[in-house]
């Protein structure tokens, strides 16, 4: 298909910021060119330069910005279903953790899958969330926890945005946990192994962004600080897995270095959140960790309404606390788990998810942004937050690849509708 196209007799949740609720616009239609969109109003009002575009009647169908995954862990090798049976028999997450198990299970498994391995089983998670109009997704390391396990996670997660028509940002996530050979050593670990990995993913043009996981069972704020020292020094930006089981403060650090997201946050406090207003961070809730985990302390989702911090949702797509590979059903959990409306949740997996990623050019359909949208078989947008298990994405319109990597992205752009 050409990459000049007009879309016709839609019904736009545009998610513009403002009136009216989704920035909906009916009878809508959305000129493109080259892959970007050029223009956005009725179908009534199409100015003369788009009318000889080649055109395509929707027919009523609700067109949103194509949906952003902003946390995901999908590049890992094993499961963990015993783990899962473990929790139902009354073991706790951090119980587990200690004895052995949790990300240090996985990190065994991704030791020793081989790099097709890795993309072949990645590729079918990938693959789930596609399907469901993802455009971009967001894929973290963490689970190799040395330094040559981390690159090859990293190299996966660059080639499935070579495979199948998606964005895909990285981040490195090296302070996920302390591996068995550094136990009771995490500054040995951080000093020795973090750090060269980080700078050896950076000199390879594998990263986008750096992660942080601030618990008791994982690394706490001073270790992270330096952490995030380096990848200032390497000019990265920076998020973290902040007060999920715990409130050590995580938020208020990453702040202090204009973190782009703080993920989790089910016992962050009213100062965390000032801290998050004032420094532009996004929340990023993940409710699939919240339902696997079976917690009860719900994220503070009036306090951070009420402070102005745009909340993103995001699937956090991982083998032990959110085996979930579906952004619909995640939107759904932030609704009836945390109660989020379904406006804030659609703008949670669109335009929040894209400012969480610092992704200015995606979220929202407007002149300018690229044309990755996605086509729904439903009446209305909050149909794609009440239906459970159900997947009414008619088509996906992708822009194409990025071209501002030089190392894992073709620098060619083409414009691939389809699912």
């Amino acid at each position: 298909m050409s990459s000049n196209l007009l879309l016709t007799n839609a019904s736009l949740a545009s998610l513009a910021p403002g009136a009216p609720p989704y920035g909906l616009v009916e009878g809508g239609s959305v000129a493109v060119r080259d892959g970007r969109i050029e223009w956005v109003g009725r179908s009534s009002e199409i100015p003369p330069a788009f009318k000889d575009l080649p055109r395509r009647d929707l027919e009523g169908r609700v067109v949103t910005p194509g949906l952003i995954d902003c946390h995901t862990h999908i590049v890992h090798g094993g499961d963990r279903a015993r783990e899962f049976e473990m929790r139902l028999e009354g073991a706790s997450y951090e119980a587990i953790a200690r004895a052995g198990g949790g990300v240090v299970s996985t990190v065994q498994a991704t030791r020793g899958a081989d790099e097709a391995t890795l993309f072949r089983d990645s590729l079918k998670r990938l693959d789930a969330l596609i399907a469901e109009g993802t455009s971009v997704v967001e894929i973290k390391s963490g689970y190799g926890l040395d330094i040559d396990t981390e690159l090859r996670m990293l190299r996966v997660a660059r080639r499935l945005a070579t495979a199948r028509p998606v964005r895909v940002r990285t981040s490195f996530l090296g302070a996920h946990a302390v591996p068995p050979e550094y136990s009771g050593r995490a500054d040995a670990y951080i000093d020795q192994v973090c750090l060269a990995a980080l700078d050896a993913a950076h000199a390879a043009g594998l990263v986008d962004a750096v992660d942080a996981f601030c618990e008791s069972i994982a690394f706490d704020t001073s270790q992270i600080a330096r952490v995030f020292d380096r990848a200032r020094s390497l000019g990265l930006p920076v998020k973290i897995h902040a007060e999920q089981l715990s409130n050590l403060g995580a938020t208020v650090l990453a702040t202090s270095y204009g973190a782009l997201s703080a993920d989790h946050l089910e016992y962050l406090d009213e100062t965390g959140v000032a801290a998050m207003a004032e420094a532009g961070t996004v929340a990023v809730v993940l409710p699939g960790a919240f339902y696997a985990l079976r917690e009860t302390r719900l994220p503070p989702i009036d306090v951070l309404r009420r402070a102005g911090v745009p909340i993103a949702v995001a699937t956090d797509c991982n083998p032990g606390s959110s085996p979930l590979s579906s952004l619909l059903l995640a939107m759904n959990m932030a609704c009836t788990l945390f109660r989020m409306t379904p406006e804030e949740a659609l703008a949670g997996a669109t335009r929040e998810a894209a400012r969480a990623l610092g992704l200015a050019d995606a979220g929202v359909i407007a002149p300018g942004l690229r044309a990755d949208l996605a086509i729904w078989d439903i009446e209305h947008p909050a149909e794609l937050a009440y239906r459970i298990g159900f997947n009414p994405l008619h088509d996906r319109i992708f822009a194409g690849p990025e071209r501002e990597h030089s190392k894992g992205h073709s620098s060619s752009t083409t414009f691939e509708p389809g699912r």
